[in-house]
């Protein structure tokens, strides 16, 4: 189910039972089109999520954690010098159209009470969020997506403007208080087939996502009673039971458990967090993190080619000891030589006196011949050891950006400066630094991330290269114990433990397991060995060591149990 009107109706009754009443107590913009207003309500701190993502557009309470940038926006500015420490009214929304409104009371610059409007469009890459002054005919302070009317011919969304809402679509709103059901019992009787009846219901209806039109129309075909099915359909939406369902190969969010698939959450917005918590990262660190996959997908595909290349070359090499025997053949039979050939067939004392054609040039004597063939022996035998080294390089350059590519995917946008600095002091990315742009200036690493056990032992978990590194090598004790998915890229882990038993090893390898490349894999080998038998070789990349004695264990990597596993701390 989108967020569409009638989702958009049950979220509105959720944060008004919630935040209704509230105080504002802190505005940040994390990312470009998403806006968190924390809301103090009942003791309790409600971080709501304003998304205008272009893709994942929403209104939540999340718990998600999120990094703002060092320097607020002026769209953040802008708020928090408007909303900050104002209350919370109530939540609307204009029909059952996907526009939610939070009416906020605050005070003017003279001390007088004046409302105020955050209005929230959620309408995919249409979405926005717009501060209106309702006190000044609706004027548009300002609004985090600016459009001018060479956007927009209907209205445009400027500060000073007033605020027009989106075009009525002269559709009916299924909650109006007086609605006609007639409506309904025409479409049954004129529609018996059940996608068409859903798509007319979506061109009638207003706020009606494409799977809600689809399970109120299988809902009305299977209902005795028309009229109380629709009811019951639409009750849902007022006092609903937040579900994930698997529907169709896919995972969509509804109000109620309408396939016998599902699985229930105690609130829309756990729902939502739980739903959009890969996707919305993969597209945060995918916009934030443009240059640096740009950079790792270009040196992967450059070194791929480059390795070909060498891969070719070698392959010729291997002809090199044919040049030597043919040199030493023409050089043991130079009078055979007669002046003009351009080739010559000899006795191949190497392979049994077999016979052996030489081509030759007649422009030379016959020892040039010869020497020519030896030059070209030794070019060879001085190739295959240029060309093996360059070969090793090669591959060592492809599995590092492959490693970097599967730690972009699986970091946080809070990761994301650690690579950059990573490809900076490696030369991949220019210094962005003003002092100094030199390879190896100190730069402050962030943290991995810290699980605890239920039996209360600390496992860390690096991130990228940096942290891991920096996790391993300097930060472990060399009594810990080190853990990493055997020959696939992932994190380092580190058990706080100086003899951990075997279920705190299992954990550890779980952790190690789902942040690495093969989180999907059924059955995952880790290896595990004290810090003290990991070393990194001299010259080698970030994140790169070698170790032995190790021990392995297999594992089935587990969102479930890493989400547990958080919960402890």
């Amino acid at each position: 189910m989108s967020f569409d009107g009638s989702f958009t109706h049950a979220m509105v009754a959720e944060l008004n039972n919630l935040v209704a009443g509230g105080r504002i107590s802190k505005i940040n913009q994390p990312y470009d089109n998403e806006v968190v207003i924390t809301i103090r309500s009942n003791h309790e701190n409600y971080p709501i999520l304003i998304s205008a993502n272009p893709n994942y557009a929403r209104v939540q309470v999340s718990r998600t954690s999120y990094v703002n940038p060092k320097v607020p926006t002026n769209f953040t500015m802008t708020l928090r010098k408007h909303l900050s420490g104002s209350i919370l009214k109530k939540v609307t929304q204009i029909d059952n159209d996907r526009v939610m409104v939070f009416h906020f009371t605050t005070r003017n610059e003279i001390g007088d009470l004046k409302e105020m409007m955050l209005v929230v469009e959620i309408m995919a890459r249409h979405s926005n969020i717009i501060l209106v002054d309702t006190q000044d005919d609706m004027r548009i302070i300002d609004a985090i997506k600016r459009i001018g009317a060479d956007k927009n011919r209907y209205r445009t969304i400027l500060p000073g403007d007033t605020y027009i809402t989106p075009p009525n679509q002269n559709m009916i709103n299924p909650f109006s208080d007086d609605f006609d059901f007639n409506i309904v019992e025409t479409l049954l009787s004129n529609y018996p087939n059940q996608e068409v009846l859903a798509t007319e219901f979506r061109k009638t209806f207003q706020g009606l996502g494409k799977d809600t039109s689809l399970f109120l129309a299988k809902m009305m075909h299977v209902s005795t009673n028309h009229r109380d099915g629709f009811s019951e359909f639409f009750s849902f939406f007022d006092n609903p039971n937040p579900t994930l369902i698997e529907h169709n190969g896919s995972a969509i969010f509804t109000v109620y458990p309408f396939e016998e698939e599902a699985t229930n959450f105690n609130s829309l917005s756990e729902l939502l967090d739980h739903f959009y918590e890969t996707k919305a990262r993969l597209d945060r660190v995918k916009q934030q993190g443009s240059v640096l996959i740009k950079v790792a997908k270009s040196e992967l595909k450059k070194n791929k080619t480059k390795k070909k290349k060498l891969e070719k070359t070698l392959e010729n090499t291997k002809y090199a000891d044919d040049y030597r025997v043919k040199g030493e053949i023409l050089t043991t039979y130079l009078h055979e030589i007669k002046k003009g050939m351009t080739k010559i067939t000899l006795p191949n004392f190497y392979d049994n006196g077999n016979p052996i054609e030489i081509s030759i040039s007649n422009q030379i004597s016959p020892s040039e011949n010869a020497q020519k063939y030896f030059k070209r022996y030794q070019k060879e035998k001085n190739a295959v050891s240029y060309v093996t080294d360059q070969l090793e390089k090669t591959i060592n350059e492809i599995n590092y950006f492959d490693n970097i590519l599967s730690q972009i995917e699986l970091a946080n946008p809070s990761d994301l400066d650690d690579i950059k600095v990573e490809f900076e002091n490696e030369g991949y990315l220019k210094h962005h630094n003003n002092h100094s742009n030199k390879k190896g200036t100190n730069t402050k690493i962030s943290k991995p991330e810290e699980f605890i056990t239920d039996e209360g032992v600390h496992i860390l978990v690096g991130k990228n290269n940096l942290q891991n590194d920096k996790l391993t090598m300097k930060d472990a004790d060399k009594r810990d114990t080190w853990l990493h998915t055997q020959k696939i890229h992932g994190s380092h882990v580190i058990i706080k433990d100086f003899d951990p038993d075997d279920k705190t090893i299992e954990d550890a390898a779980m952790l190690a397991a789902y942040f690495s490349k093969a989180r999907d894999s059924a059955t995952v080998p880790v290896d595990y060995v004290q810090v003290k038998k990991i070393r990194k070789p001299n010259g080698a990349k970030p994140g790169f060591v070698i170790y032995e004695g190790q021990q392995t264990v297999y594992v089935t990597p587990s969102k479930e149990f890493v989400d547990n596993l958080r919960k402890n701390k």
